[in-house]
Formats: structure tokens, sequence, C-alpha cells
């Protein structure tokens, strides 16, 4: 593609989507979509995070940085600002047209009373309370969830559960909605994802697979469970571990003098001792319950 027919691609599309295109009074890219404005703002490492702001009135050149209040994640160049833009655009279109209601409604959840409840269709209500939420599935709308899937209370938080409810019911739901539901099945129930399209997860691909991984081929080693910067040994930190990482009271505890600079790089899931390079320590000690049990 030619680049003045890439260029007459983009016009095009932020017409047909709504989109505003500008700098800011501060020289980066902002984008406007109704009443959400969007920002590719400069991070101090050089990088740039996307951010956001709601209801500002003044034209995309008078904006600052003070007006960006929301941090979406970073962003890799421009290209993908205006990516996050028009699937931003999209969502909210997509939005609109599923007409859902929102209301207040006597109501209580697991979450406690509901504050303000958004009706998706007869027999799926999502709740907002204090302090979480999610969503109410009557008897018949449970019932279309997939076994594996399926809670025996009909109710669905929404951290994660939010998405089975997205999965078995796509329509009530945008498409950027649906992707998310995926993404986050995946790396919560990646068994369930697995049956669902009919291939295997790779390494990387679910987190929690990935975890169920890692602890079934270090159950039987010494894994922190706890860190302290130590005041005692200059550039390392104090660490207790146990076996699998084990946090009942019966688990055996060791303690662990390990470089500052090789914990600060552990893997996601823990740091696994290396008996070879890490030796026990029982020297003079920074965690309090340590402290009085020298004492």
């Amino acid at each position: 593609m030619r680049a003045s027919d890439l260029q007459h691609e983009l016009v095009s599309t932020s017409e047909d989507l709504g989109v505003e295109f500008g700098l800011s009074a501060d020289g980066f890219p902002v984008a406007r979509i109704a009443d959400t404005l969007l920002a590719m703002v400069p991070a101090r490492d050089g990088a740039s995070f996307l951010a956001s702001a709601w209801r500002l009135a003044r034209p995309l050149s008078e904006l600052t940085r003070a007006d960006f209040y929301g941090h979406e994640g970073r962003l890799g160049d421009e290209a993908a600002f205006r990516a996050c833009v028009f699937e931003t655009a999209r969502h909210k279109r997509e939005l609109s047209a599923l007409k859902r209601i929102q209301t207040r409604m006597m109501a209580s959840t697991p979450w406690g009373p509901s504050q303000l409840a958004t009706i998706y269709a007869e027999g799926i209500v999502s709740h907002m309370t204090a302090g979480h939420g999610g969503f109410h599935l009557s008897i018949e709308r449970n019932a279309r969830v997939l076994p594996m899937l399926r809670k025996s209370s009909p109710w669905y938080e929404e951290d994660a559960e939010w998405a089975i409810v997205a999965l078995t019911f796509p329509d009530l739901f945008t498409s950027y909605e649906r992707e998310c539901a995926d993404e986050t099945i995946r790396n919560s129930w990646p068994s369930a994802w697995e049956e669902i399209h009919g291939r295997q997860l790779a390494p990387g691909q679910s987190w929690n697979k990935d975890r169920e991984a890692f602890e079934r081929k270090h159950a039987g080693d010494w894994i922190v469970i706890s860190a302290i910067f130590s005041s005692h040994h200059a550039g390392m930190t104090e660490v207790i571990a146990t076996r699998g990482a084990r946090r009942d009271r019966r688990a055996e505890e060791m303690r662990f003098l390990v470089p500052s600079a090789e914990y600060a790089a552990r893997d996601r899931f823990g740091f696994v001792i290396d008996p070879g390079r890490h030796n026990p320590y029982d020297g003079p000690s920074n965690f309090v319950g340590w402290q009085a049990r020298d004492a």
C-alpha cells in the first residue's frame, strides 16, 4: 500500500469512527472520541504511555500533560497509539448499540448491597457495590454456561469470572470485551480454554498454566516466601524459604542470603534457591520474627 493510500485510509477510518487526532500544547499526540480524550504521554524513561481524560471542551492543541490523569499502559510508538484510539472508538460505538440499561435496584450481592445495576438482558445483571461487583445470572441463564466453567452460585465476580458470562453470551458484549474475555479465560482457566479451542497452549501463553508448571517442577525445592534488604550485608537480600513455597505452620523454614540484583531478576512465580550457590544463613536478621527467635 502506498503512503498516500494509507493516509487516506486513516482519514476515512477517523471520520467513520468520529475520531479527531492532533498534537497537544506540549507536543505529544492526542485524540478525541466524543467525551473521551486519549494521549500518548512521554514517560521519564523515554518510553510513552496511554493516558486519558474526560469532558474537556478545549481544542486538542491547548491540552497539556496536566489535563490527563488516567494511566492505561505503555505504548510502543504512535502507530500503537492510533490503534488503541481506533479500538476504543469501535468499542464505544458497539457499546452504544447494545443499549444496556443502568438503574438502581435493591439487591444483596456477595460483595455487599448493590449501588448500581446494569441490565445486559433478561436474567443477566451486573452489580456494582462499594468495594467490588460482578454478574448475577438467573437459573436459566446459568444453565447455559459450559459445565467446566459453570458455578453452583449464580454470582460471577468482576475480576475474572465476568469473562465466563461474556463467553457464554457473546452477543451482549463488544468485540473488545470478547477479546479481553478470551484472554482472561486463557490465563485463568487454561484447561477450559484448550477444550473450547481444541488446541494446547504453549509455555508463555497462559499465566495460570505456567504457574502450575512452575509449582510442579519446583515442588521439592526451596522457594522464597519472604524477603528483606539486609542491613548487615551490603548488596544482599535476606530471604526466608520453604519447600515448594509452603506457608503453613508445619513447613520448615530456612534463611538464605541472595545478591539483591539477582533477587530483583527473579522469576514471576517465585525465587528458587540454588543449593550450589546460595548458602543457608543463620546470622543477624532483619526480619522482626527472626530477631525475636534469636533473642
